[in-house]
């Protein structure tokens, strides 16, 4: 029974290596894209741009999940 709970917990490699890449990126760079995507979103609407300003607004949120995504892969670790 401890084989399968210990198969079901591994990880590919496609999954490890994201992993490991995205660790080593500081948390508040997703903080900051958010944001900046936030910031350019607004002067996109004051100068009139109404679906480009649509566009990137809606890339705060994918932001701050891939920074959770990155504070949970440094805290639990991989692996």
């Amino acid at each position: 029974m401890e084989d399968i709970l210990n198969q079901q917990k591994k990880e590919g490699t496609v999954a490890k290596t994201i992993e490991n890449q995205t660790a080593k990126i500081p948390s508040d760079t997703f903080l900051w894209a958010a944001l900046g995507a936030m910031g350019l979103s607004l002067a996109l609407q004051c100068m009139g741009k109404k679906h480009v300003s649509l566009f990137l607004g809606q890339w705060a949120a994918p932001f701050l999940l891939f920074g959770v995504y990155n504070k949970i892969v440094k805290v639990e670790g991989n692996d």
